[in-house]
């Protein structure tokens, strides 16, 4: 309807316009009109050429003996000019001047009509977006109806603790004597924290959907402006809005934009943002009350937040939303699933013990790439193939099929991936081999892709030694078989050395240093590497780099004496790859197992010398 209106002011503005122009030169338009000067038309009117006058104030104007017309200015009152056309005989034809009529009105009064309207136009348009030439100070906080509510907390699983705390506000905002009864309060306020993805703000979209009260959505980003003070009067008018509206809910996407730690960073905090906090700390709980008011709010930074935002009286709860378990992520499926139409070979659960670590939004783009692939290959239905492609898309990247690789290349790769393979395969406390394959995804020529049996929520010291071992397994394979070692393990390398310095400054699992931490972390608003603190001394470092070198040659070793052991399954797997390019989990089982393999018989975890 908006549109609408703006297109047909647009129109009616062009239309003015056009009728403007017309009236001015519209004469001039219809007919040829010869404008002479005073002296030429006295001489035309000697000359007997003048037929007819016609004198109305200034102006003069008529017709030529050839048919012609004429315009002229001039003394149209003179005893000269009367007395050269009765010389000739021309009687002319005296009419008002209507100079100050219509003519006038629309050459002048009429543009300035126009540009006041054009100016009312565009003002309206701009409080229509929010953009007050006078009101910067007013929240942008929009309101949202019950017409535009289509989330629900049935659209929502995974989560199910985060749930039954946003149900609680909702029940409390619907029937507060229930709870007040005995003495307690409604929490001023819900802070939703986790990973991204996970499905804050659609807990928030589920709380609009379900609540029977008025819902306030605004980012975080939204308070910040480069006016100063405009931050401070949007949260003000912000409250405001919600007292009328009370009760209410007030949703703040992405608070760490506007609640970040006061005082910090290099050279001192943002004074307009700071004010901002500031005025948001004192309407959550200051000297005036916001009975009836709840702030929600969302962030995947808590670590950077204003300590003074998270005490109690302000953001009472603190749900912490993380990455769905293996009932969640089913139930996720689950949701996104009704929306499709699936083939009977399909099996949720499969899918979901097979995605384990993905968040909710990486499971709703997982069915949506299924559904797209299903479609791009005209099937009736999203087939268990649709996802499992959809999946290896995801987790390991888009498949390269066109790439040429050099058959030496290959070669390398096949022995590079078994060898990883292998050592997962024989080593205990390690995921299971899902897929081998050669075919480069992403910026890999080959990938290895292990799953967990179950969700891991920890891990101990030998599975963590485990995972040292396996990254090292593609090095070892080149090293054991073709006697040379190349630049493909450089991620493997990279991921290795991160571990392993983990397991010694954070972990507390090396025998020299003992159960003590070395790594504070750092500043996060100065960045991990520039605001890192070091807390110990540099005996204490040469003795981290050691244990780091001891956890990485262990791991080395084990890997190597696995695959020297094994040299006949790793000649095959490689054969295999190399014929078939990829290998399936449970084909890499049969292989395995059919060949006998050689288990090693303890993992080196020798006292350093």
């Amino acid at each position: 309807m908006k549109s609408y209106t703006r297109g047909l002011w647009l129109w009616v503005f062009l239309a003015l316009v056009i009728l403007l122009a017309f009236a001015v030169v519209g004469q001039d338009v219809r007919s040829k009109v010869r404008t002479l000067d005073f002296p030429q038309l006295v001489e035309q009117i000697d000359q007997g050429k003048v037929q007819s006058i016609t004198i109305q104030g200034q102006q003069l104007s008529g017709t030529l003996v050839d048919g012609g017309r004429f315009r002229a200015v001039g003394p149209a009152q003179s005893d000269y000019l009367l007395d050269r056309l009765k010389t000739a005989k021309i009687v002319p034809d005296f009419k008002r001047d209507s100079r100050g009529g219509v003519l006038a009105v629309l050459t002048t009064v009429l543009p300035v009509v126009l540009l006041f309207v054009l100016f009312m136009f565009f003002m309206r348009q701009m409080q229509a977006s929010g953009g007050k030439a006078m009101a910067f100070g007013k929240s942008r906080a929009r309101l949202l109806s019950e017409s535009g509510r289509h989330v629900t907390f049935d659209d929502v699983a995974g989560c199910d603790e985060a749930k039954e705390e946003l149900e609680e506000i909702i029940h409390f905002l619907r029937d507060p004597r229930r709870f007040t009864r005995l003495g307690g309060r409604i929490p001023k306020g819900v802070l939703l924290m986790g990973p991204p993805g996970t499905g804050k703000t659609l807990l928030a979209r589920a709380v609009a959907g379900e609540a029977a009260v008025p819902f306030f959505s605004i980012s975080g980003s939204d308070f910040v402006e480069m006016f100063v003070g405009v931050g401070a009067s949007r949260v003000r008018d912000l409250f405001e809005q919600g007292k009328k509206h009370a009760p209410c809910i007030v949703f703040v996407d992405e608070l760490d934009a506007v609640g970040r730690h006061r005082g910090a960073g290099m050279g001192g905090g943002h004074d307009e943002r700071e004010q901002t906090l500031n005025q948001l700390l004192v309407e959550m709980d200051g000297f005036e009350s916001n009975e009836g008011v709840i702030l929600m709010a969302a962030t995947n930074r808590p670590d950077v937040l204003d300590p003074a935002l998270l005490r109690p009286g302000r953001f009472d709860r603190q749900v912490v939303v993380s990455n769905p378990d293996l009932r969640g992520r089913i139930g996720i499926l689950n949701v996104h699933a009704r929306r499709t139409r699936l083939a009977d070979d399909v099996d949720l659960e499969i899918l979901g013990k097979g995605t384990p670590g993905l968040s909710g939004a990486d499971l709703e783009n997982l069915v949506n790439e299924a559904a797209l692939l299903a479609a791009r290959l005209d099937k009736s239905a999203i087939e268990m193939a649709d996802f499992e492609a959809a999946r290896d898309k995801i987790t390991m990247g888009v498949a390269r099929h066109s790439m040429v690789i050099p058959e030496r290349e290959r070669r390398r790769t096949a022995f590079h991936e078994a060898g990883h393979a292998i050592v997962a395969r024989l080593l205990p406390d390690a995921d299971t081999v899902h897929k081998v394959t050669i075919v480069p995804r992403g910026r890999a020529l080959g990938l290895t892709w292990m799953l967990p049996d179950e969700d891991r929520l920890g891990a101990t010291l030998e599975c963590l030694q485990t995972r040292l071992a396996i990254f090292m397994g593609g090095r070892a394979a080149e090293q054991v078989v073709l006697g040379e070692i190349s630049t493909g393990a450089s991620n493997d390398l990279s991921q290795a050395t991160h571990l392993a310095r983990a397991m010694v400054t954070q972990y507390g699992m090396s025998t020299v240093l003992g159960p003590m931490t070395t790594d504070s972390g750092g500043e996060v608003f100065l960045g991990r590497d520039l605001g890192r603190i070091r807390e110990h001394s540099e005996e204490t470092a040469r003795q981290v780099d050691a244990e780091v070198h001891r956890l990485l040659e262990q791991a080395v070793d084990m890997a190597m004496k696995i695959l020297k052991a094994n040299g006949h399954i790793l000649d095959r797997l490689a054969d295999r790859l190399l014929e078939t390019e990829t290998i399936e989990g449970t084909e890499f089982e049969t292989i395995v197992t059919g060949l006998n393999p050689i288990y090693p018989t303890d993992y080196p975890t020798e006292e350093p010398a």
